[in-house]
């Protein structure tokens, strides 16, 4: 343990949700239960969109990748927390702990550019309706998500091995369910200067960059409709359009802002809550929201159902 990179502990506890022993197959049925409805939800949305020609828009292949990053979201927390939970064993290796960090920094910032890249998407579509199709072409559109998974994937990467660097106390005990940048730093034995002054320099921004660019948006897209004239129903449109994704938005804002904004020398129950509504609740509400008041999807759902039913009976 002489190098300045290495751990003085193989593992650390996580004491998030083992505060409540009595509570621990309760919270395993219901996690399972949030986990395979997240599952099913986002593969479905995202092979129905795949599969119906008439869901090759922009606004659906963002939803598509939105989905895949929630799957990848909802994976890198709830599976280890679902086998701590059935083993009672609430610990995580070092090498797991630095894993599950990187993919939840990815996949969390991912979802947060995806909201954005999607309210300008809205924003095209209804302040700017003749120029739509041209301005988002489908080369704009995968340049819009290669971009994004690029920022997100370095950000992740960066803090992962700035955390690499430190050495952590034998008994690495953090005050939460996963490992975050900030639970992870309080059971730091080295300085943690340099990280705290990247949460700071990169990942401010990172964080408030897209919920920026998503408010500016949805002012604009506000305005837009308050010019509409009221008969005609053009506003209701305009905001039927937009309210599925302005839901998950608010959800997704109003849980992140209320753990990182508000920091506490302990993570208090509140902070557990909100951490699980934007880590396992948003994932798995967010295939409802956006298909529940859409009638394409609903189509395109249901003949993907159906294909795969009569798949099965011809077998």
């Amino acid at each position: 343990m002489g190098h300045g990179n290495q751990t003085g502990t193989s593992e650390f506890f996580l004491q998030g949700i083992s505060q409540w022993p009595e509570h621990q197959h309760l919270f395993f049925g219901l996690f399972l239960c949030m986990y395979l409805i997240t599952m099913a939800g986002n593969v479905l949305i995202f092979l129905a969109i795949i599969s119906e020609a008439r869901l090759h828009t922009p606004m659906y292949f963002f939803l598509a990748t939105l989905s895949f990053a929630d799957i990848g979201l909802s994976s890198s927390i709830v599976l280890k927390m679902l086998h701590n939970l059935h083993t009672q064993l609430h610990t995580i290796s070092y090498t797991g702990c630095l894993t599950q960090l990187y993919f939840f920094l990815s996949f969390g910032d991912m979802d947060s550019f995806l909201l954005a890249v999607m309210a300008y998407d809205r924003y095209m579509a209804i302040c700017h309706p003749l120029h739509y199709t041209t301005a988002m072409s489908p080369q704009l559109c995968v340049l819009l998500v290669s971009v994004c998974w690029v920022i997100t994937n370095l950000h992740a990467l960066l803090h992962t091995l700035l955390m690499a660097k430190l050495s952590f106390c034998v008994v690495g005990e953090i005050s939460h369910f996963f490992c975050d940048i900030s639970p992870l730093l309080k059971v730091s034995c080295s300085s943690t200067h340099l990280n705290e002054l990247m949460v700071f320099v990169v990942g401010g921004p990172v964080m408030t960059v897209p919920f920026l660019c998503t408010l500016v948006s949805y002012i604009c897209i506000v305005f837009a409709i308050l010019r509409m004239p009221s008969s005609g129903g053009g506003r209701r449109k305009a905001f039927s359009t937009c309210g599925s994704h302005l839901s998950v938005v608010c959800m997704f804002y109003g849980t992140i802002f209320s753990v990182y904004l508000c920091p506490s020398s302990t993570l208090p129950t509140k902070d557990i809550v909100a951490s699980v509504v934007y880590t396992v609740v948003t994932p798995m509400l967010n295939p409802f929201i956006y298909s529940l008041r859409n009638q394409d999807m609903k189509v395109a759902l249901g003949s993907l159902l159906r294909g795969k039913i009569f798949a099965s009976q011809l077998h």
